[in-house]
């Protein structure tokens, strides 16, 4: 009998073939192995290439991993939720649940059940991020190779991947990559209801989001209108339909977003912590004010501090994004994005309403674009790792249009598209020599990246341009990978020093100093404005003494009795920022009352902890910038009075006198630069009633007999 040979695979446009499955070749055997080998009508090429970025993603977040402080305020929250589950709900400051930090849970619940399973550390903290980093990544392929192939799907996964300030915030304890993983969770449902005009994907894309929400509040919710427009104009199915299931996934959706808000702020005030950037001890108004409007236009009655974000990265402005501090974090693809996007929804132009691929640009498109404007013209507190969320709309846009424009250039449908493509490379690429010349002379690295940016530029704009008129397919294809190598040749260098550079853990940004008050090398340089969150503080990162948890680089626990640490001395006399590591070598906290960020010394937590007497709460001051200090070095509850800024109404006279009187609190750390009349009243009465503990500036001592 003769037996015939299987036919060879179908051949792609490019000359590669698909792989083939054996007929019966199937279940859960053949899914695990598509798994590392890809799809079978995948190139063979794409699989690995996705490993290899997946791989890549995963080193650049977690290089020198024990190096990684991360962000003293929400590490202190975390470890205080790992000793209270009452701290873990509500995202409480300290264990005894005095005040909550100025943004909803999630993030710290993710953290903190990490920290819970593994014991509190830099790794512990840490892992989620890089999980999700990577996972990100992992995502944004997978969306982009649906509608758009291998090719823009591995553009886009690796312009993510090297996005700048992407790395240096996932190399950090802020909830901004938890942020941008459940918003492309929500843009995955969302394009998944659009394919198909079912009513569930709808419904957990709005889920998602509210997770969203309730990681970063209202930054969640700027790419709604995206995702809107894009299911009402798109969706295969009827409008009425349409309008319904966009209805129900809206109820979906603020349901997600408010339970935790509803639960919270149904609790007496009496029974939960101060809500913290509030004015009135409500998460409602935290949504509304600190972290909504006042955000966007720079006005919140809560915190003076909110008109002053120019400062973070620069004034706010359709210029912003190109400015010399965020230049270098996230406008490497900013012009070449922007062309690619104009010219695939021009291709796209005449295709149906229910086009997949025009429905996918719009989405991504909107992402870029609602960012952009949300970031740029912000007028409120604005730092430059937010803009992370805006990468994975550049790189999906960049990968996409991308495509998009190379397959309209290489055929030739029309003239116009023959200048389009190299306009467009050119362009990010004259733009990412002028970046990476702004940071001359900081080393060989942005050297070699500025040559390879412009050389490589040149040579695929003249490479597509020969080849297009000379009919070389080949020619046009090298072409097209000398553009990617010259648009990403500068984010690589920058995603290279964040990866390998001690991070700011409270405002991390990438690539060398540049000025105008941010940091370089990973954000440590410059000199931090006033009110930023923290600096490079305390015990960053490090289980505090006693909790048994790893510490930072692998060190044993340390004791708080144990002489000089980070908070009692200094190494170089100024911390990155400019401003003191402490407070003088034998302590006060160095503003008291709406004293600002300054770390009390160890030799004062040691005194606290010794004489403690079983109240609650360790000691009060005035910030959490310090309180959240004290309680990574001490692993014990400190009062924050006066929220992040100091001006928070957390505390009162009479809340103080009750605290003293039930033994919940025997110290607290004053001085005469008290901000309102509540802090400037506490002082006061501090003064007249406690005693001054004479070894530690600012430091009194209270006892119910204090209390009249």
């Amino acid at each position: 009998m003769t037996t015939l040979a299987p036919p060879p695979a179908p051949a792609r446009e490019d000359g590669s073939h698909r792989r083939t499955t054996p007929p019966g070749d199937g279940g859960l055997a053949a899914r695990a192995r598509h798994l590392f080998t890809g799809a079978p009508d995948d190139p063979r090429w794409a699989r690995p290439t996705l490993w290899a970025i997946l791989v890549l993603a995963t080193a650049l977040y977690a290089w020198n991993l024990t190096s990684i402080s991360g962000n003293t305020f929400y590490n202190a929250a975390v470890y205080s939720g790992t000793k209270s589950w009452k701290a873990f709900f509500f995202g409480a400051l300290d264990s005894g649940s005095f005040i909550t930090v100025d943004k909803p849970p999630f993030a710290l619940w993710v953290m903190g059940l990490s920290a819970r399973a593994f014991g509190y550390g830099t790794w512990q903290l840490t892992l989620p991020m890089i999980a999700v980093g990577t996972g990100s990544v992992a995502l944004l392929y997978r969306l982009v190779k649906r509608d758009f192939g291998a090719v823009a799907a591995t553009i886009a996964a690796l312009a993510l991947t090297l996005t700048p300030i992407t790395v240096a915030i996932t190399r950090d304890t802020n909830p901004d990559p938890i942020l941008v993983f459940l918003m492309l969770l929500g843009a995955a449902a969302l394009l998944k209801a659009v394919r198909t005009g079912r009513l569930m994907p709808m419904v957990w894309s709005g889920v998602a989001i509210g997770f969203a929400f309730n990681t970063k509040m209202m930054q969640a919710y700027v790419v709604l209108p995206a995702f809107f427009l894009v299911y009402l104009w798109a969706a295969n199915a009827s409008l009425g339909r349409r309008i319904r299931n966009l209805a129900v996934g809206t109820v979906a959706l603020v349901v997600s977003s408010a339970w935790w808000m509803v639960v919270v702020d149904l609790i007496p005030a009496s029974s939960r912590p101060y809500i913290g950037g509030s004015t009135d001890n409500t998460v409602w108004d935290l949504v509304i004010g600190y972290n909504g409007f006042g955000r966007i236009f720079g006005a919140s009655s809560s915190v003076g501090s909110q008109g002053n974000g120019a400062s973070f990265g620069g004034d706010a402005g359709l210029y912003r994004m190109f400015n010399e501090i965020m230049g270098g974090q996230i406008s490497w693809l900013i012009p070449f994005a922007a062309i690619a996007l104009a010219g695939g929804l021009v291709l796209r132009g005449r295709t149906p309403r229910t086009d997949a691929k025009r429905a996918a640009l719009m989405l991504w498109g909107g992402w870029f674009v609602l960012h952009y404007l949300t970031f740029a013209l912000a007028e409120g507190t604005f730092h430059p790792y937010y803009v992370t969320a805006m990468a994975p709309g550049i790189a999906a846009v960049a990968g996409a249009g991308g495509v998009m424009l190379y397959d309209a250039f290489r055929g030739g449908s029309a003239a116009k598209w023959g200048w389009v493509l190299p306009s467009a490379i050119a362009a990010s690429s004259v733009w990412a020599v002028v970046l990476l010349q702004r940071v001359s002379g900081s080393g060989t690295l942005y050297t070699v990246a500025e040559v390879v940016a412009g050389v490589a530029g040149a040579a695929s704009v003249i490479g597509l341009l020969v080849g297009r008129f000379t009919k070389r397919q080949r020619l046009m294809g090298v072409a097209a990978l000398a553009a990617v190598v010259a648009l990403l040749a500068g984010p690589a260098a920058y995603a290279a020093s964040a990866a390998t550079s001690s991070t700011n853990g409270t405002n991390p940004t990438a690539g060398p100093n540049t000025g105008g008050g941010m940091g370089g090398m990973g954000g440590g340089g410059g000199q931090r404005p006033s009110g930023t969150k923290g600096g490079q503080g305390t015990n960053s990162g490090k289980a505090p003494s006693g909790s048994g948890g790893d510490q930072e680089m692998g060190q044993p626990p340390s004791n708080s009795g144990s002489g000089s640490t980070e908070s009692g001395s200094t190494e170089s006399g100024t911390t990155e920022s400019g401003s003191t590591e402490s407070g003088s070598a034998e302590g006060g906290a160095g503003g008291g009352m709406g004293g600002g960020g300054t770390q009390v010394s160890s030799a004062m937590i040691t005194y606290l902890k010794k004489n403690q007497d079983g109240a609650t709460w360790l000691v009060a001051v005035a910030t959490d910038q310090t309180a959240s200090s004290i309680i990574l070095e001490s692993g014990q509850p400190v009062i924050s009075m006066g929220g992040w800024s100091g001006s928070d109404n957390a505390m009162t006279l009479a809340k103080l006198k009750s605290l003293v009187k039930a033994g919940k609190l025997h110290y607290i750390v004053v001085s005469d630069s008290g901000q309102g009349s509540s802090n400037s009243e506490i002082s006061t009465w501090v003064k007249a009633n406690g005693t001054a503990v004479s070894d530690y500036s600012g430091l009194y001592r209270l006892d119910a007999s204090d209390v009249g």
